[in-house]
């Protein structure tokens, strides 16, 4: 007779990502309630699942004419939402493949004198890894043997992804934390909409489904990189993503430095002997009322936003006057920055946090999308494709021409895995075949089309868009960063992007090289791309893709 099976080894055995979209939505609806009325709750079993998503109305304001001064004018109202920063654009130079992130990363960091902050999702436990952790060390010993150890250390991680497994991303960096208590700080963010009753039950393995810290910021004294690419093997050799390296910009650095200390500051801090605590008068996000978490972090992460947008608005209107007394323009008497061509390029910070009320990235990115009309071609990336309802309606509804990439079902990163989770890729199938037919029932096929990225032996991660207006061959503005236009990006994760505009010819080149290296390994899809074999897809996949496209 078989021994009793425990409540939780129930749980288990029946638990699924599309059980939990059920489980989700009933007990969010009665505990929203609940939560209201008490301020606070006991068991906040699930996250915010249920909220409607608002298409915007056109803007009155219509985009203005390209051209050297109409591309300042055109993509200029995003410093009306965040900070706009000058750069010039010979500092700003494309990475191309996961080996140049990689050795680009581990030379950054063995030269770095002041700072290193790093923020991604995890990091992984391979050789590779380990390199990586003894350039810091390499570093830090450096350090120390000067008269004056500057070198600080600080990582961001996800709580629940780098705590998974016995040897983690927490195992790897306690050797750092243990040597250099003064120099390392490693901050681990966990979800708040993780907890309760939901925290117990849902395994390890799916508990990243809630919500998780997805930024991608790489930055060494005033050079960063902005990336969608982990800290993990596969995306330092055979996973293809994006990643733009910002040289000596001192601002902007010093924003991501910041922006990445305000979520350190809200997040559980690792100690030397792997245990974790909050620090003094924040609020803990699992076990603290969840209104007074997302709160306190909203008005420390903003606080990061608005000081440097109220800054940068304030060195423009210096500029702006400096330049009128010296005659409208030419020589800034000595100052950095002073041609024009060290201002042809701005760079926009794109925040998007929604589970703490910050949603920066969707407000810019829906206008955009709105703006983008018939003088206007957009390349759009995803390794994962699941446009939310608005976005979607924004593709197929604007005037603009759209290329869109995504993963063919052999280079999704869930290709082959075990379980639930293999059926990912053709959940990904079924939603772009929905996604195509509403392109066909619309008779948009000649405005929007679908490419599909492939590669034998690599996987594919890159996401963004470049943007294109009429008679130019070259872009003139990038989407670059961690979020993937979908759901959970927009409602569920804290994503970072940056906005770069450009009239700087060599980065467009660049960019478009970018562009088209990645598109050149692709084929467009038509309506028999999903009758080929390997595009079945099972029918308990179908039924189960509306309750669980929300968690990828």
């Amino acid at each position: 007779m078989a021994a009793p099976m425990s409540w939780r080894r129930l749980v288990y055995s029946v638990y699924t990502p599309a059980l939990s979209g059920v489980f989700t939505r009933i007990s969010d609806r009665f505990f929203r309630t609940h939560d209201r009325r008490r301020g606070s709750s006991l068991l906040l079993l699930a996250p915010l699942l249920a909220e409607a998503e608002v298409v915007p109305a056109p803007p009155p304001w219509p985009p203005s004419s390209p051209g050297m001064e109409g591309l300042h004018a055109r993509f200029h109202w995003m410093a009306d939402h965040v900070p706009a920063f000058r750069v010039p654009g010979a500092r700003v130079h494309v990475l191309h493949s996961p080996e140049e992130f990689y050795q680009v990363m581990k030379a950054r960091i063995k030269t770095a004198k002041s700072r290193v902050v790093m923020a991604s999702l995890y990091l992984g436990t391979g050789p590779l890894e380990q390199d990586l952790v003894d350039c810091m060390k390499e570093a830090l010993e450096r350090s120390q043997s000067s008269s004056n150890p500057d070198l600080k250390v600080s990582l961001l991680l996800d709580y629940t992804r780098g705590s998974r497994g016995k040897n983690n991303s927490r195992t790897m960096l306690l050797p750092l934390l243990q040597r250099f208590p003064a120099q390392v700080r490693v901050s681990l963010y966990h979800t708040p909409d993780l907890r309760g009753l939901l925290r117990l039950v849902v395994p390890e393995r799916f508990n990243e489904t809630i919500g998780v810290q997805h930024i991608k910021a790489y930055l060494f004294d005033d050079s960063l990189i902005i990336s969608g690419a982990n800290l993990s093997d596969s995306y330092f050799t055979n996973r293809q993503d994006r990643y733009v390296l910002l040289e000596n910009c001192g601002e902007v650095a010093d924003f991501f430095a910041d922006l990445v200390g305000a979520v350190g500051d809200v997040s559980l801090q690792l100690q030397p002997d792997d245990s974790v605590h909050m620090l003094d008068g924040m609020v803990h996000p699992y076990k603290g009322n969840r209104k007074d978490f997302s709160a306190l972090a909203r008005r420390r992460i903003m606080e990061v936003v608005n000081t440097a947008r109220t800054r940068q608005r304030l060195l423009e209107a210096q500029r702006t006057l400096d330049e009128e007394a010296q005659g409208g323009g030419g020589e800034r008497g000595g100052q950095e920055e002073a041609s024009g061509s060290d201002t042809d390029t701005w760079v926009f910070p794109l925040v998007q946090m929604k589970p703490l009320g910050i949603h920066l990235d969707e407000q810019v990115t829906e206008r955009l999308l709105t703006e983008a009309g018939g003088d206007s071609t957009v390349y759009l990336t995803s390794g994962y494709f699941n446009l939310t309802r608005a976005y979607m309606r924004l593709v197929l509804g604007a005037a603009a021409d759209y290329r869109i990439l995504m993963a063919a079902p052999e280079v999704n990163g869930f290709f082959g895995a075990k379980g639930v989770a293999g059926a990912i890729p053709a959940a990904y199938v079924h939603l772009a075949r929905q996604f195509y037919s509403k392109v066909c029932q619309l008779g948009q096929q000649s405005r929007v089309h679908l490419h599909e990225y492939h590669r034998a032996d690599w996987t594919f991660h890159a996401k963004g868009l470049w943007y294109y207006l009429d008679g130019s061959d070259r872009p003139c503005l990038t989407l670059i960063g961690s979020p993937n236009f979908g759901y959970r990006s927009v409602h569920r994760d804290l994503e970072a992007q940056i906005a770069i505009v450009t009239e700087n010819e060599e980065l467009q080149a660049e960019l478009q090289q970018e562009q088209e290296m990645l598109y050149k390994r692709s084929t467009e899809v038509s309506g028999n791309t999903f009758n080929q074999p390997n595009r079945y897809v099972k029918l308990w996949v179908k039924l189960v893709t509306p309750l669980i496209k929300n968690f990828f």
